[in-house]
Formats: structure tokens, C-alpha cells, sequence
């Protein structure tokens, strides 16, 4: 297998592992979800199984806690996010909303696919590319993984500045996609051709 192949692989892999597992502990420690449910696969299934109905706090799975990791500055509390990034499209109608996603998510799974294919793997200038689309095919897959299980994205990371101020909640699979479209801004640049790049690639041409 082309060494371009195994990155794309570990990397996507990784990042969807690591998302999944942190969701996982945020439901187990931030939520009532499995406090009935003993075994491990008790929880999968609690998890990515049909879930509760809304309470009153609009939420399928109840939270009992959150942590302040620096006070005023950041902690983990449970959310949920029935729409894309900061929220959009939620108050679309569920069905419209379902396959909305369903096509937006499979389109940019083959649309990164297709264009991490067309990379040569050994040109020094493709370095940003090659971590940059795996962190995004990662993300959204993840991601994607939320909206078939539930319908909605598990979200817990917030960042806020004395509760007077915050940034829409997130969770890895969110900060794996803007890391990684942020490599792809610089690859857009490392890898634009210079004018006199251009000059010399029109002199060749026959």
C-alpha cells in the first residue's frame, strides 16, 4: 500500500477513534445515560441506540454535571447539536434536515477521497494536503457517525470568557476539521504557482 494510503488510514482512524471514545466518557460522566447500565455494551447500545426523548431542558440524555477546567475560561458540559457547525439548519424540519446531511456528509467523504487520490504522495510541497485531508475525513466521519446513530452531534468542549461571551460548543471531531482545513488554506498557498513558475511552464509548451 502507497505510504500516502497508510496516513490517509491512521489518520481518519484516529481521529474517529478518539472521537468516539470521548463522546463515549462525556455520556458516561457528564450524563444519566448508563447509570442503569452496568455492562459495556450496555452503554454502546444505550448510546448508539434509538435515544429518550427530549426533556425539559430540550436535551434526549439528561446531564448531572459539568467540569470547570479553567474557571471563566473553559470547561466540558454536555451538549447536543441537532445541526451543522455553530448550530445551522437546526430548526429545518428533522426529515429535511436528515437528508440534508446525509448527502452533505457523503459528498465531502468522496469529494476528499478523490482529491487525496490525485496526490503524488512524494512531492515535498503536498505535506499540508496529505495530513490536512485525512484530519478532515476523520472529522466529518465522525461526526457523520453522530447523526445516524441519534440525529444529532455530541458536543461538550466550550470555551467562554466569564460566561459573558462563548464559542459555540465543539468536540474533537470539530477541532480535527479545522485543523485540518487550516492546512489545506496553507497548502493552497505553498503549492500556488509564482508568475514566474507560470512564465516558464508556457515557454515549454510546444
Amino acid at each position: 500500500m502507497p505510504r500516502k494510503y497508510l496516513i490517509l488510514l491512521t489518520v481518519a482512524l484516529g481521529v474517529i477513534v478518539l472521537d468516539q471514545w470521548t463522546k463515549y466518557l462525556v455520556v458516561r460522566e457528564l450524563t444519566t445515560r448508563f447509570d442503569d447500565r452496568p455492562t459495556f455494551g450496555e452503554r454502546l447500545s444505550a448510546m448508539y441506540g434509538e435515544p429518550p426523548a427530549p426533556g425539559f431542558s430540550g436535551l434526549h440524555y439528561r446531564p448531572k454535571r459539568h467540569i470547570e477546567v479553567l474557571p471563566s475560561f473553559f470547561r466540558l458540559r454536555y451538549a447536543e447539536n441537532p445541526g451543522a457547525a455553530w448550530g445551522l439548519f437546526r430548526d429545518l424540519p428533522p426529515n429535511v434536515r436528515s437528508s440534508l446531511f446525509h448527502v452533505v456528509s457523503i459528498g465531502a467523504v468522496v469529494l476528499i477521497t478523490w482529491y487525496f487520490s490525485r496526490l503524488s504522495g512524494t512531492d515535498p510541497k503536498e505535506r499540508w494536503a496529505l495530513w490536512g485531508l485525512p484530519l478532515v475525513l476523520g472529522g466529518a466521519i465522525g461526526n457523520y457517525i453522530d447523526r445516524i446513530a441519534r440525529a444529532f452531534v455530541i458536543d461538550f468542549l466550550e470555551a467562554h470568557w466569564y460566561d459573558k461571551a462563548a464559542w459555540p460548543s465543539f468536540n474533537v471531531a470539530d477541532s480535527a476539521i479545522v485543523v485540518g482545513v487550516g492546512l489545506l488554506m496553507v497548502d493552497a498557498f505553498v503549492r500556488k504557482e509564482t508568475p514566474k513558475q507560470q512564465e516558464k511552464s508556457a515557454e515549454a509548451r510546444p
